[in-house]
């Protein structure tokens, strides 16, 4: 297994060029798919590996109950330095679990307190709320999925930005975007050089529903007036782990995007250009991290099946 066994916790840093090139340079649709796609398999490979080097660690703790001969040098030499990153592992994989099931938790408890709040409302596919703050997001599960906006907001857009507002939100909804932020948020806390993988994904949603919504309303500058104006009058949505119209980010760069003209829609970018490059090389430290997950998972279970008495 070797030091192959930690080449999963450190290929991510080959996602970094992608990351921010896919901002720049792919559609937003495809940005999304492919940056939560490498960021999902490498963060489980991540895991994985370091799930195999607690193995190690635990094994080599008084009183475990697994079995012994899993603490004898044969199964320690798999592991480099498995004094110390066995050890290590423990506490770090304790600290990924942890983190993860508190996002979920999060996650879970944001989604059921927010649809409470829409009890006794029409059971429309918009409801509108009755706030001075202003602020609109998208709200899915339940019944049905739901459009959430309040009276202050709504006020303050004319009637074609207000149609655009409903499109973008509706947008998230269609594609399903929470799960996309959902993904890339625990993959981040698998592994933290995941980390630009998560911003890059939170910016390239909303210009993927900034793209549906003016597709929708036939008119990108409305749409771009609608973001700059709820921008400067919200506070974002006051559930963070839902995709909202004024979401945080850069708003300039999405009404800038907006003004200019539609992207070309690939569903691949050419090797002969930067992102094609970096999207090449992210995808290569993707196989590779499967690879060698695959592998130290396989040469583990080996030597621990050799080490267990019958």
């Amino acid at each position: 297994m070797g030091v192959f066994v930690f080449l999963p916790l450190v290929l991510p840093l080959t996602a970094w060029p992608i990351a921010r090139l896919a901002e720049q340079h792919l559609h937003p649709r495809t940005a999304t798919r492919l940056l939560t796609a490498v960021a999902a398999v490498m963060a489980l490979c991540s895991t994985v590996c370091l799930a195999l080097v607690m193995v190690v660690g635990t094994a080599q703790l008084p009183g475990n109950p697994l079995p012994d001969g899993w603490s004898d040098p044969e199964v320690r030499a798999a592991v480099p330095y498995d004094e110390v990153v066995g050890k290590a592992a423990i506490p770090a994989l304790c600290a990924v679990v942890a983190a993860s099931a508190r996002a979920l938790w999060r996650h879970g408890r944001v989604r059921r307190r927010a649809h409470r709040a829409l009890v006794g409302l029409p059971g429309t596919g918009v409801a509108v709320l009755p706030d001075d703050v202003p602020y609109a997001y998208a709200l899915p599960g339940g019944r049905r999925d739901r459009v959430v906006v309040s009276t202050a907001l709504l006020d303050r857009l004319e009637p074609a930005e207000r149609r655009a507002l409903f499109a973008h939100e509706r947008a998230h909804l269609a594609a399903r975007h929470h799960r996309f932020l959902l993904a890339v948020r625990l993959a981040a806390l698998a592994n933290p050089f995941l980390r630009p993988l998560r911003t890059a994904v939170a910016y390239t949603a909303e210009r993927w529903a900034d793209e549906a919504a003016a597709r929708a309303v036939g008119n990108r500058r409305a749409v771009a007036t609608a973001i700059g104006k709820a921008a400067l009058v919200s506070r974002g949505t006051p559930v963070a782990t839902l995709a909202g119209l004024a979401a945080p980010g850069p708003v300039p760069r999405r009404v800038a995007a907006l003004l200019g003209p539609a992207p070309a829609v690939r569903t691949w970018p050419s090797l002969f250009t930067s992102v094609g490059l970096a999207a090449w090389a992210a995808a290569a430290g993707t196989a590779v991290s499967a690879m060698s997950s695959a592998n130290a998972a396989v040469t583990m279970f080996l030597i621990l099946r050799a080490a267990t008495p019958l």
